[in-house]
């Protein structure tokens, strides 16, 4: 084995949260774990998604042997229709996180070109060199694993998401004791969720929610509408269970939630009876006492449900005297202001809203600092890689790591893109893959870049201004025009003398050129364009994207 060597390369989800995805190559192998999305931010004016750029992975496609999923977020799955258009390779999974991969894969008419191989938790996929072990844990999701990759140089433990909940809803716990047969027996790298690691103490078991559910639920006397993540199955089966307690029917609102439940119902993760469930369109058959809507836009997201019935925008429901709105998420970080303006108009339109804040109606579905300590405890790794952070969580994770007795030199904090290289003479960062972000807009992948992009954003901020001329190239003279047509940049009207001073600086240019025979449309436009900047800068203090159209007779 001497001179051989095992290549960690992360390709997403290190310094950022989201878009989760790594490749391990050993040899002429590489296996990838997830194959996640991330949500654009504010600058990215008009984006879907953001994806990453695989490109290393298709520089080196005759290697790459199964994508292996440990759950079914998306920020794990949701780019695996983008992905497997490019890279078809098997996807290893759960039943359950199969299961709402097929329903992604369905809605971009792919499902049949697609190899899903189904496995349980216990099970091993062997590869020709590697050996993957999918080792049951416990998160927000059900049929979450943690996967051990067997190498000839070593077990790297990737925790995936988790939390260590001893009382879950399904009542299938993290298998720890596998986690520590492993650590006795040897772990060469262990790789660990670091999303909560700035949180002290224990998280809470989901089982807490139930409780607080059936306390909300025997206040309420209208419909009550839930909101909440539609992955979220164990609170989705808490709040079906509170229905049921206080003999109330329950409805699916939002694709993405009548998908997940669908799935889940059909493959035996939410159990719910069939008398219990209505659709949307029987929600007024009922009184509104006997009705429970379990809905998606915890976030605040424009266009999911609860915003849309918020501001009154939804084609089947709108808020309700004595409805009671339950949020039943915490914001992700940027998202604040979105469930804020929500849970304002909510209130504003005179319903009830319990939400985080005054009653714990969520918990987290990530490790606090003392179950982080349990796993490096238990796996007592050589080398030691933070995952799942941002740059400040995987900093906080090296020094919670460096705590428990590790050696900060066995320590490494990198970053998207890096090349941890582990050898039997060591662990080193051994230089950089091609790496970053894929921008999805519409049906467009990755044709918007930075250049689109600043654009958009100088055209959002700063508006437009179109000037439009007719010249006769024969006589070099102006037959119509110029005309000024602005977009998000002042109101034509109310701004009557900065247009026709407009107006004229553009044309006193035109006809200077035209007088100097200078026909050329590029002069032309760029003269036109520079003068009639310097009098919008020195009026408004604004440079507006300035766009010269000349037609020729």
């Amino acid at each position: 084995m001497e001179g051989q060597s095992i290549k960690i390369i992360p390709l997403g989800g290190l310094g950022e949260i989201g878009k989760n995805i790594t490749a391990i190559m050993y040899k002429d192998e590489i296996m990838v774990i997830d194959c996640g999305v991330a949500f654009p931010d504010e600058e990215m004016y008009g984006v879907d998604l953001v994806i990453p750029d695989i490109t290393f992975l298709l520089e080196n496609k005759e290697k790459v042997k199964g994508i292996f999923l440990t759950h079914a977020h998306e920020d794990h799955i949701g780019s695996l229709p983008y992905i497997l258009k490019q890279l078809n390779v098997p996807v290893y999974g759960t039943k359950l996180t199969l299961g709402i991969v097929k329903t992604k894969l369905e809605e971009h008419n792919m499902l049949y070109d697609c190899k899903l191989i189904s496995v349980e938790a216990g099970e091993v996929v062997k590869l020709s060199n590697i050996y993957v072990e999918f080792i049951r844990n416990t998160h927000s999701i059900a049929d979450s694993c943690s996967l051990a990759i067997h190498t000839p140089l070593g077990i790297i433990m990737h925790t995936g998401d988790f939390k260590i909940d001893y009382t879950p809803i399904d009542g299938k716990v993290m298998n720890l004791e596998r986690i520590s047969a492993l650590g006795r027996k040897g772990i060469l790298l262990l790789m660990a969720d670091s999303t909560n690691v700035e949180r002290r103490g224990h998280s809470i078991s989901e089982r807490s929610i139930g409780d607080t559910f059936q306390k909300v639920f025997a206040r309420a006397e209208g419909r009550i509408i839930v909101a909440t993540f539609a992955s979220n199955i164990h609170r989705m089966q808490q709040i079906v269970d509170a229905s049921i307690r206080y003999g109330r029917k329950v409805a699916f609102v939002g694709r993405s939630m009548e998908n997940v439940s669908k799935v889940a119902r059909e493959l035996g993760y939410l159990y719910i009876p069939e008398t219990t469930v209505i659709t949307a369109d029987e929600i007024n058959n009922y009184s509104k006492e006997k009705v429970t809507i379990i809905t998606t836009g915890s976030q605040g997201e424009p266009l999911a449900s609860l915003a849309r019935i918020a501001f009154g925008n939804h084609r089947k429901l709108k808020v309700e005297e004595k409805d009671l709105y339950i949020v039943s998420a915490s914001p992700i970080p940027g998202n604040e202001k979105f469930i804020s303006k929500v849970i304002n108009e909510l209130f504003r339109k005179g319903a009830d809203v319990v939400y985080d804040d005054i009653e714990e109606v969520h918990v987290s579905g990530h490790a606090y600092q003392e179950e982080l300590k349990l796993i490096h405890t238990l796996a007592h790794p050589k080398y030691f890689l933070p995952v799942h952070g941002e740059y400040r969580h995987l900093k906080r994770h090296a020094e919670l790591a460096q705590s428990l007795g590790m050696d900060k030199s066995n320590i490494f904090i990198i970053e998207t893109g890096d090349v941890l290289e582990i050898s039997e003479k060591g662990a080193m960062k051994a230089g950089r893959v091609p790496s970053g972000i894929v921008l999805v807009d519409g049906i467009g992948v990755g044709d918007v870049g930075n250049i689109v992009l600043r654009d958009r954003k100088s055209l959002a901020q700063e508006g437009m201004f179109t000037i439009v001329v007719t010249i006769e190239r024969e006589s070099c003279s102006i037959i119509a025009g110029p005309d000024i047509i602005t977009r998000g940049f002042v109101y034509a009207k109310e701004s009557e003398d900065l247009i026709s001073q407009a107006k004229e600086i553009a044309k006193a240019q035109l006809e200077k050129c035209l007088s100097e025979q200078l026909l050329e449309w590029s002069i032309l436009k760029n003269n036109v364009k520079k003068s009639v900047e310097k009098l919008l800068y020195e009026k408004t203090k604004r440079r507006p994207t300035i766009i010269p159209i000349i037609m020729e007779i």
